[in-house]
């Protein structure tokens, strides 16, 4: 394994911590309420980062979220990227890539995913109907992937839908999607066509697709957890150092340094293993199991990781408007999504299963 960025990797990584430094500020944070930054969004799309994730394959995507996460930048970054380009790169039929690829590449058509919520059904026609109550970015999305009872997986135009504002934990700028009788069309083209990839099993495709896009998206929001919580650590070092008690720097003291180090180390293994699955998935070799490891230490160090954070910037940080309560509420809020520790920790178990009795 060698997880040491590309080039090209390494140079969209440092445009991207530019831009999100330069942009994503406490002044604009506020501004922006639980809304989305339209500014930064056209400003990360001008300079090419959503394009040059189908180049730098997840890794690259996982250096560019954990950019994001440092700053918690409220943008669709990570739903349009993983649900829309690398989802119909990998999946999409050669008609959808030709026409959707650019489109999310330079910002004008902006995906999310309703996964892994698989509540909506399927009409003989191709109409979906069902309830998706939470859709992160869904009042920002032009398309919304969606994932079927049988995990097919659908691209919706939301305009086509009825799409309620709902708030979250996190600013994510979410959205309740109803779907009634709803036209939908494939991920990887037709119906008819669809089936025959499956060959005599039409659901095997579809839940070939499903389980990829959903492991990308645990690796990928991995990766911003990552960067949330260096953002979180980063906040309360230079809150320690300044902040004096009975004379003394906080960061002098063995407790404080000890609950440090303990983040510090969290952070690192939440990070070390989103950089494994995405290596993994871009070497073109099986990620199942890493993703969901990725996602476990996402979910249970990453609760740590905040929790920390706030509790030693002490009544500091119980200030609903300081910089750092912004992490502490994506730490918690990304600990929940796509599956809190214990679920994805039964998943990986079944995973280990099912793999031993195949051997």
């Amino acid at each position: 394994m060698d997880f040491t960025p590309t080039e090209e990797q390494a140079a969209a990584r440092d445009l991207a911590a530019r831009i999100f430094g330069d942009l994503s500020t406490h002044e604009r944070l506020t501004a922006a309420g639980t809304g989305s930054d339209a500014e930064l969004w056209k400003a990360l799309c001008e300079a090419g980062l959503p394009a040059a994730v189908e180049d730098i394959g997840l890794l690259g995507l996982v250096l560019l979220l954990e950019e994001q996460g440092r700053t918690t930048a409220q943008v669709p970054f990570a739903a349009s990227c993983v649900y829309g380009l690398l989802a119909v790169s990998a999946h999409g039929s050669a008609e959808q890539r030709e026409r959707l690829l650019p489109a999310i590449g330079d910002g004008t058509v902006v995906v999310t995913g309703a996964l892994p919520e698989a509540a909506v059904r399927v009409g003989g026609s191709g109409e979906l109907s069902g309830v998706v109550p939470v859709v992160p970015w869904l009042r920002d999305a032009t398309h919304v992937l969606v994932a079927d009872d049988e995990h097919g997986l659908w691209l919706v135009r939301t305009v086509d839908a009825r799409c309620e504002p709902v708030e979250l934990t996190a600013p994510w700028s979410a959205g309740r999607l109803t779907l009634d009788a709803t036209p939908g069309e494939p991920l990887g083209g037709r119906l008819g066509e669809r089936e025959r990839v499956g060959g005599s099993d039409a659901e095997a495709a579809g839940l070939d697709a499903y389980g990829d896009v959903l492991a990308t998206a645990r690796t990928a929001f991995a990766g911003l957890q990552a960067g949330v919580c260096a953002g979180s650590v980063a906040r309360t070092v230079a809150h320690t150092n300044t902040r004096e008690q009975f004379g003394r720097p906080l960061a002098t003291k063995q407790g404080v340094q000890l609950r440090a180090a303990d983040a510090y180390m969290d952070t690192e293994a939440i990070r070390v293993t989103a950089y494994e699955a995405a290596w993994r998935r871009d070497e073109g070799l099986d990620y199942a199991a890493h993703a969901l490891t990725a996602a476990w230490w996402a979910s249970e160090a990453g609760s740590r990781v905040v929790h920390a954070g706030q509790h030693l910037h002490g009544g500091t940080g119980a200030d609903l408007d300081h910089p750092v309560h912004r992490h502490f509420l994506w730490g918690r809020q990304l600990d929940a999504y796509l599956g809190c520790g214990s679920e994805v920790l039964q998943e990986l178990g079944a995973l280990i299963v099912d793999g031993e009795g195949d051997a």
